[in-house]
């Protein structure tokens, strides 16, 4: 596997050969499609809904210990995810919390209602630490650290994986391997589940994609210097997030939203996710899915196979 920046190796992109830069963007790749001939129940598109459970880990992990910074991602715990938790209850949608194990340490019992109401766990770092700094041995020690957490607090081995803000280093395919996980979900190939390639050879491991553009975190501030783009309110972006629905739905394929319970969980932007829930209900004919139950059913169409959690 090739580090960033291999020995002898131009330090200045312009300078590489081409063994070089055909290296690295060949190490990990998008694959075979999964798109599957149908989904379950012959639905005409599968809705994942993510819900990144960051809440304090990222001021921790930038070491911004104020109450201030604090507070927001207290928030998210203490408002939001009540909120999103009784939206998913009344609407029996299944969805998929990616949870930073020091939150799950700082919230036991929040952790454990995910599972205990029908939702799937992830992993998403220890603190939310940034992988594509931290050494392999480091990552490695994160990586079986939270899920060991996740595993004790939840009463469930977690069977899939978001980066911390999607950074995908150099070996985190190897140790998400060595997890026996079944999906990633951090990359940007596809709007569709693929199977993830690494040095030109399939891996059987399914990726879920994500994208900035279904992603609330970009749309909206929260805190000075990261405001949204002029003229961005809750319900422009509503709009957009239908426009990507439309056309999942249209191509039978897969929408999938990443969510976070500090920036969607105030009161005018829940109310879009409530918007597009109404939206996708009214349209039908959609299979509400877990990422787990998303890779489960691609990669049984596929003839995938994978090492299980142990």
């Amino acid at each position: 596997m090739p580090p960033s920046q291999g020995a002898g190796e131009p330090a200045e992109p312009w300078q590489w050969s081409e063994s070089v830069w055909r290296t690295h963007v060949e190490r990990v790749r998008a694959g075979r499609s999964l798109a599957p001939e149908r989904w379950p129940g012959g639905a005409k598109a599968a809705v994942a809904l993510s819900f990144d459970a960051d809440h304090e880990s990222i001021p921790l992990r930038d070491r911004q210990t104020g109450p201030g910074r604090l507070s927001q991602g207290e928030y998210g715990a203490r408002v939001a995810v009540p909120k999103i938790m009784r939206l998913l209850e009344r609407r029996s949608i299944p969805a998929t919390f990616f949870v930073p194990a020091v939150m799950a340490l700082l919230r036991p019992d929040e952790a454990r209602g995910y599972v205990e109401a029908g939702h799937e766990v992830g992993i998403h770092g220890w603190i939310h630490e940034r992988n594509t700094v931290l050494s392999p041995d480091t990552e490695r020690e994160l990586a079986h650290r939270s899920a060991d957490t996740l595993e004790r607090i939840c009463g469930k081995r977690p069977v899939g994986i978001r980066t911390p803000s999607w950074e995908f280093g150099e070996h985190t395919l190897e140790i998400s391997a060595e997890l026996g996980l079944r999906y990633d979900s951090s990359l940007m190939a596809d709007d569709e589940p693929y199977e993830i390639v690494a040095d030109g050879r399939p891996t059987g491991m399914v990726e879920i994609p994500v994208e900035w553009i279904r992603d609330d975190a970009p749309y909206f501030p929260r805190h000075p210097g990261t405001a949204a783009g002029p003229g961005v309110t809750p319900r422009d972006v509503g709009r957009l997030w239908r426009d990507e629905f439309d056309g999942a739905y249209a191509q039978g394929g897969l929408f999938q939203l990443t969510l976070h319970p500090h920036v969607i969980g105030h009161r005018s932007r829940l109310v879009v996710l409530e918007e597009l829930l109404d939206y996708v209900h009214d349209r039908g004919d959609v299979w509400y899915a877990t990422h787990a139950d998303i890779a489960d059913h691609v990669a049984r169409d596929a003839g995938l196979t994978w090492k299980p959690p142990r």
